[in-house]
């Protein structure tokens, strides 16, 4: 009975996670990747996430649309 239970829970909290994780992300502000050029960025790719960045310029650590 308690292995259901923790198996329940544990399935309720990742279902959970999963779904808070693309809200989060849509959050954060983008540009477009020539407008991170433009303003003395780069782009640089983040393979543990799998998102383009702007590193450096005005738009430092933003997330790039396309």
């Amino acid at each position: 009975m308690r292995a259901r239970i923790l198996a329940l829970a544990a399935a309720l909290v990742l279902a959970a996670l999963g779904a808070a994780v693309p809200v989060a992300q849509a959050a954060l502000p983008a540009v477009p990747g020539p407008t991170c050029e433009a303003t003395q960025g780069r782009l640089q790719y983040d393979s543990a996430t799998g998102v383009w960045n702007c590193v450096g310029g005005e738009h430092d650590g933003e997330r790039i649309t396309s």
